[in-house]
């Protein structure tokens, strides 16, 4: 029986954006929920191409992404999860995308079940609802089978429903190749499925924060630098993309900054600053940043002993404050201001009376590297050139190039990068595989590396902070990653700069 799909506000929306937006908002049972009324009433459908687009900064792209020509690991509704490797759900979202322009039902009784998702059984309840009318489940049984789909994995408690599912459908006129590819997708459920309710809800919260990245910037960063940590994105990362996105970003100061960041405005500037809070730097105590916002709201500093002795802070705290040059308003460079931190508070042993008469020697401005480094040591971010700007010319020399150069190549192409690691990852079903994002100074480049060569370089794939990766370029469309065939770890070169990334393997 083929059906024309109604052409409705979303699937317009799906051509317009050139099949490039987020698989879940093909399907026409948002159309139903009130996420798509109010989209269109009125929603912003920018937001819905700035998803498409992959504005938003995002991790290793996944074969899953590559069949969607870089769709966005966010949804809206239906649960399309974020970078996961290939499964038999993704099959079912491709089969989904497919059949945007008709549908065939095996019969009326699965296109109640899933005429809202175009064919395709999406939700756990429509797994239940399969069962029922094309297996013959009693509701019972149903719910039974929902519970052995979250416990397939622990239990392995699906292979017993295999006869009954592919003969009851049998039984009642379903072709077999059918019946084993709804099983197949029900243990795809197992891994990745979840209730309706779930993906709605989630698809609200998508969508505000899309908005928010969208047409508030700067709210949003200073968001979610408060919200850190994060699963995968560090806060370096959130602020160099805002800052690619033209987000003005302060640094830490102690005689502004609370502890938590906060947006900055100003009577000439159009939009507002983000300005870094305490809570960024390493070691510094919520205690002590509320003891300098309460004396601070007596009246502002006058100097790092006035700091010290009306915050009561220790010489740690001032030394985290000098180690991020969060002094520098107070008592000028880090290295000034680390000497004065020293002297603001009186030694407690058997010298605390005893008088200091040494002037306080010149000190020269840390370099710009140098001062790279102490970012990165002290917060783990920078809010100057990225440290492999510096590195280039060595980079070049060995024919490291660029991310941004990386982007221009052709499908196959002899490739060599290198970057700081943000994040590895070896998903437990991706068979071993490892995927690792390198940053430098003009993008993220996400590498594939194969088990066997985890072998071979396993040092390097696990340890390195600066990575070299020479490979094949593969790019079809807008996705683009390099399959790495050596690594190589140039970690030296960062001297003593402490680079961390996220690693989920």
């Amino acid at each position: 029986m083929q059906k024309p799909v109604e052409e409705t506000f979303l699937q317009r929306f799906v051509v317009e954006a050139r099949e490039n937006l987020i698989v879940a908002a093909a399907f026409n049972e948002v159309i139903q929920h009130p996420v798509n009324l109010a989209l269109r009433h009125g929603w912003d459908v920018f937001i819905f191409k700035l998803l498409s687009r992959c504005i938003f900064i995002h991790g290793p792209l996944r074969a899953a992404q590559d069949a969607f020509k870089q769709a966005v690991p966010l949804e809206l509704h239906s649960k399309t999860e974020y970078c996961k490797p290939w499964n038999s759900k993704t099959v079912a979202l491709l089969n989904l995308i497919r059949k945007l322009c008709s549908i065939e039902y095996p019969s009326q009784a699965l296109e109640v079940a899933l005429g809202r998702t175009l064919g395709v059984p999406i939700f756990q309840e429509q797994v239940m609802q399969v069962a029922i009318l094309a297996a013959g489940f009693t509701p019972g049984e149903a719910d039974q089978l929902r519970r052995a789909m979250a416990a397939w994995k622990r239990k392995g408690g699906l292979d017993k429903y295999y006869d009954r599912i592919v003969n009851g459908m049998m039984e009642r006129g379903y072709e077999k190749a059918f019946a084993e590819a709804i099983f197949q997708q029900i243990h795809g459920f197992g891994e990745y499925g979840f209730p309706e309710s779930h993906a709605a809800s989630f698809a609200l919260l998508v969508y505000a924060s899309s908005w928010l990245k969208c047409h508030e910037p700067e709210a949003f960063l200073a968001a979610m630098l408060n919200s850190m940590p994060l699963g995968f994105y560090s806060a370096s990362q959130l602020i160099q993309d805002a800052q690619r996105h033209g987000v003005k970003v302060l640094p830490a100061d102690v005689a502004i900054s609370n502890w938590d960041s906060v947006l900055e405005h100003y009577e000439s500037a159009a939009r507002p600053a983000v300005r870094l809070g305490l809570s960024l730097l390493k070691g510094m105590k919520d205690g002590a940043a509320e003891r300098i916002e309460a004396a601070r709201a007596v009246r502002q500093f006058v100097g790092v002993s006035d700091l010290a002795r009306r915050a009561q802070l220790d010489r740690k705290d001032l030394q985290v404050l000098a180690a991020a040059n969060s002094l520098s308003s107070l008592a000028g460079n880090r290295r000034e201001a680390l000497w004065a931190s020293v002297a603001a508070v009186p030694d407690s042993d058997i010298l605390a009376d005893a008088r200091v008469e040494d002037e306080t020697p010149v000190l020269g401005a840390p370099s710009e590297g140098e001062d790279i480094v102490a970012d990165y040591n002290s917060m783990s971010l920078t809010l100057g050139r990225h440290p492999l700007s510096l590195l280039r010319p060595v980079l070049l020399e060995q024919r490291l190039v660029p991310a941004a150069t990386l982007m221009t190549y052709r499908n196959g192409r002899l490739a060599r990068g290198c970057g700081l690691v943000t994040l590895r990852q070896r998903p437990g079903t991706a068979k071993g595989v490892m995927f690792v994002t390198i940053k430098d100074e003009t993008g993220n480049v996400n590498v594939i590396i194969w088990p066997s060569l985890q072998e071979k370089f396993r040092q390097e794939a696990l340890g390195a902070s600066l990575l070299a990766v020479y490979g094949t370029w593969q790019c079809e469309g807008e996705v683009r990653h390099l399959v790495a065939q050596r690594l190589v770890d140039l970690s030296h070169l960062l001297g003593g700069l402490t680079a961390v990334s996220r690693n989920f393997c």
